[in-house]
């Protein structure tokens, strides 16, 4: 794509970036058929290669941009699809990043929608503001009817109650000989929403052989408030992430940064970048995202402690955009959970979005909702006892569309480990133990194809379901 960037517009860092990204498009198309907001649209604006046109002509323009620019990259999920299927390698995740900056810092929203962002940025983020805005949707739940359209969402998708909260801060020696030693982030709603995930994470490493630490300075990870376009207050967020794992690495080591939330971990994983303007922290940030790692990064199949016999319970592998699109993971939790001795289905439609994507379904309700209906007919499809993601988010945007337990991939591993039998679990009933040989068995459903990229042929730009 030809630019026509000022020579002063290109002094700057961020205008100097997007001029790359957006040279590198070609307008090939192979990115609107896996955009899962033009399937449901076919409005080109709403497909990757539109708004990459869009986000050209405001940053070349300047000053305020119009309000139908802003609404259609708002409306983008940054599921990140696009970079799977593009055949150039747009870095269109860095694009978005770049465009929502350049809105939060020079476009005016209405009162309305100012107010509504800056609630969800203040409490998603806060885990103990979370918790008292929870209580707080609780007692207008019967009210919801009267309040205005994504308030009313807000209070819907509030929980009906918070588990017991667990801080997990401190060190959590391996059993047996210790082979490693890592830093767990703790995150920011997962210590609120399910902070059984965390434990369960903790267990699950400790039993083999791996010791975890969790410095009490280390929370939210930055990614919520970045893909808002609050790049400043991300980076505020991330420093303190940076300055505490980067102290136990210069203390006592690290191999590794174990992040469980792919949402999180995708933006870990970056700090290097988020990082590269801070003379003070840009080394330590590109430390810490070298030894970042999802956690089913850390394990692999042959490694497991497992007992003689397994559960072969029916489990739907959900993939989270942010693990499968972002950190290009997407074989490594299969293969542990198909090794644990689960019954592994894989979802048709796989590659698309559940319509989670951070702040999105609070923000974008009616898309959300569409998108996580669309996931949750294909999950049923399976015929699977349990759905398995390794994203928080995803787990609770699909918990309002199906009745299936929702489980995080570590919770399930933690299970058939020797931990104890996830909560999720108990009101269902379960196969009957089998010998391990058995259970390796495979017996799900076909597995899905991988999502289709530009190699697969085809028309550029056409629809593929």
């Amino acid at each position: 794509m030809k630019t026509a960037f000022t020579a002063d517009q290109l002094a700057e860092p961020e205008i100097a970036a997007a001029d790359g990204i957006l040279r590198t498009c070609v307008h090939y198309g192979f990115c609107t058929a896996v955009c899962p907001t033009y399937v449901l649209t076919r409005d080109e604006n709403e497909a990757p290669r539109g708004r990459i046109d869009l986000i050209r002509a405001m940053l070349e323009t300047g000053g305020r941009p119009d309000a139908k620019t802003v609404g259609h990259i708002d409306s983008c999920l940054s599921c990140n699809a696009c970079m799977t299927t593009c055949a150039v390698d747009v870095d269109y995740l860095h694009l978005a990043d770049i465009a929502r900056a350049y809105i939060e810092e020079n476009y005016r929203r209405p009162l309305a929608d100012r107010l509504l962002r800056r609630l969800v940025a203040r409490t998603v983020t806060d885990p103990a503001r979370f918790a008292r805005m929870t209580r707080l949707a609780r007692l207008a739940r019967p009210f919801r009817g009267l309040l205005p359209g994504r308030l009313r969402t807000l209070v819907g998708l509030a929980p009906a109650a918070l588990p017991r909260a667990q801080d997990l801060s401190g060190v959590h020696p391996a059993e047996g000989a210790r082979r490693m030693r890592v830093a767990l982030l703790q995150g920011c709603v997962q210590q609120a929403l399910a902070p059984e995930i965390n434990a369960a994470t903790v267990r699950l490493l400790t039993r083999h052989g791996i010791e975890v630490v969790v410095p009490p300075e280390a929370g939210c990870c930055g990614a919520f408030t970045l893909h808002m376009g609050k790049a400043d207050t991300a980076r505020a967020a991330a420093a303190r992430n940076v300055d505490a794992w980067h102290a136990e690495l210069e203390a006592g080591g690290l191999d590794a940064v174990v992040v469980n939330a792919s949402g999180c971990g995708t933006v870990v994983k970056d700090y290097a970048r988020l990082f590269a303007g801070d003379p003070a922290r840009r080394d330590k940030a590109a430390a810490v995202a070298a030894i970042a790692r999802d956690v089913t990064e850390l394990l692999a199949p042959e490694d497991l402690r497992l007992p003689e016999t397994a559960v072969p319970l029916a489990v739907a592998y959900h993939d989270a955009c942010s693990l499968q699109h972002a950190q290009k993971i997407r074989s490594e939790p299969r293969a542990l959970l198909r090794a644990a001795g689960f019954d592994m289905r894989d979802v048709p439609e796989g590659h698309f979005c559940c319509g989670s994507a951070g702040a999105y379904n609070m923000l974008q309700p009616e898309m959300a909702e569409a998108l996580g209906r669309r996931k949750a007919a294909h999950i049923e499809s399976t015929g699977a006892a349990a759905v398995a993601a390794g994203n928080l988010g995803c787990l609770a945007q699909l918990g309002r569309f199906t009745a299936l337990p929702l489980l995080h991939t570590a919770e399930l591993l933690d299970w058939a480990t020797g931990g104890p039998l996830p909560e999720a679990l108990r009101e269902i009933p379960l196969p009957e133990p089998v010998a391990r040989k058995q259970a390796a068995a495979p017996t799900g459903a076909p597995a899905a194809p991988p999502p289709p990229d530009a190699s697969s042929g085809g028309t550029p730009g056409a629809a593929i379901w």
